[in-house]
């Protein structure tokens, strides 16, 4: 057993996960500050999330066929040219609509399956370190989190110094890093699988979505994090911006999201050394309670800044019990063969709603205003955070052992 492949990958987790959070504040900023139109921001987001949700669907299967690493290099460096070319054009005063929203939308589709590619190597890194799972994605999941800190002080000071399109060539730098992270330190990791090889592209998506389907608790957990990460995009990709836009300062932003990320940073640090003794249930609802209407209530209530950072940073502590207790869950049911098309599908569902959050939230505050858009989409996420107590399915939460995969139909 040896720790290097889960440090090779917590690396080219971090670096990939910090350019993706810089630029979740670098192109609304860009895109507020220059064209001076929150709709759009709502707009630019769907047309990055929408193909990212669908090409990380649909990569399950090559994921499986080809190999997660091959997968995760062969992308991270497309997306490297992509993401370059955004500074590049607004450098040349090509950066108008008709370019941003396609070359966004390339973005996410070579997005999609590299974050997929990097999240099914989980469980080969896991076997080969000899790490117990639940302390695998706690760990995982405080890169995140710590990613989503760092990332928003890093834009935060970039956009502020350099400009927000000069910030993104940044984020091209350190996708190019995961890439060659992969490249050099995840040799024999995740190989293809065997098992179906020479099947039709089409029987094998399928066969993971018959496992996810017949997989009760697996789809109840899918339903409620696609719909709460609906209410998260709109509050992070245009609700938060127009907010610190009004306030008068990006700082403002940064610092927001800088408390969130040290929260999160805490709770899934907490949760790696501790989720194995915790109830998941009891766990897992109580922290998605919390997370949920007060944090929205934050910007709406009359609070000082200390206090609105306090409760953030307090929302990203039980954030931060979240993810690793998902992550367990999902790497302990499904069969090794199917890993690749089970957790690309959970992903891509969870996050299917999320190209749309932006367009509600942007349509909301054009249409009525930014304390009504928090105000319904805390309410909407309330709604969402009872699933846990109302729907059986999620009472089978503590079985770890795999449903029997499906037959073919």
């Amino acid at each position: 057993m040896t720790s290097r492949p889960f440090l090779t990958l917590l690396f080219a987790e971090g670096f990939a996960l910090l350019g993706t959070r810089l630029s979740m504040i670098a192109v609304p900023w860009l895109v507020l500050t220059e064209l001076g139109d929150p709709l759009l921001a709502g707009i630019v987001a769907f047309a990055e999330m929408a193909p990212y949700v669908l090409a990380k669907a649909a990569g399950g299967p090559l994921i499986d066929r080809l190999g997660a690493r091959r997968v995760s290099i062969v992308t991270d460096a497309f997306s490297v040219a992509a993401l370059a070319a955004l500074p590049l054009l607004f450098a040349a005063g090509l950066l108008v609509p008709a370019t941003l929203v396609p070359l966004m939308a390339v973005i996410g589709l070579l997005r999609g399956p590299a974050d997929a590619a990097k999240y099914a190597m989980i469980p080969a890194v896991a076997e080969t370190s000899g790490l117990p799972m639940t302390r695998v994605t706690g760990l995982l999941s405080s890169v995140e989190r710590l990613a989503g800190l760092l990332g928003a002080g890093l834009a935060a000071g970039l956009v502020a110094v350099v400009g927000p399109a000069n910030a993104l060539l940044v984020n091209a730098g350190l996708v190019g890093l995961a890439a060659l992270t992969v490249l050099f330190g995840l040799r024999g990791v995740a190989p293809p699988e065997a098992e179906g090889e020479g099947e039709p592209y089409l029987t094998r998506l399928a066969a993971g979505w018959r496992y996810l389907r017949q997989d009760g608790t697996l789809l109840a957990i899918t339903l409620m994090v696609a719909a709460t990460n609906l209410l998260d995009q709109g509050m992070g990709a245009l609700l938060l911006p127009v907010w610190a836009e009004q306030t008068g300062s990006v700082a403002h932003l940064g610092a927001v999201q800088m408390a969130l990320g040290a929260g999160a940073v805490t709770g899934s640090l907490v949760a790696s050394a501790w989720a194995e003794k915790l109830p998941r249930l009891p766990t897992y609802a109580i922290a998605y309670i919390i997370v949920g209407l007060p944090r929205y209530a934050l910007f709406v209530l009359p609070l000082p800044f200390w206090a609105l950072l306090a409760g953030v940073a307090f929302g990203g502590f039980m954030a931060g019990f979240l993810n690793p207790i998902i992550g367990a869950l999902i790497f302990e049911r499904v069969p090794k063969a199917l890993t690749g098309r089970v957790t690309s599908l959970f992903t891509a569902i969870a996050w299917a709603g999320m190209p749309f959050g932006g367009l509600i939230a942007g349509a909301l505050v054009e249409g009525w205003s930014l304390t009504i858009a928090f105000i319904a989409l805390g309410s909407a996420y309330f709604v969402a955070t009872m699933a846990p107590l109302l729907v059986p399915s999620f009472r089978q939460m503590d079985r770890v052992e795999p449903v029997r995969a499906p037959e073919a139909a």
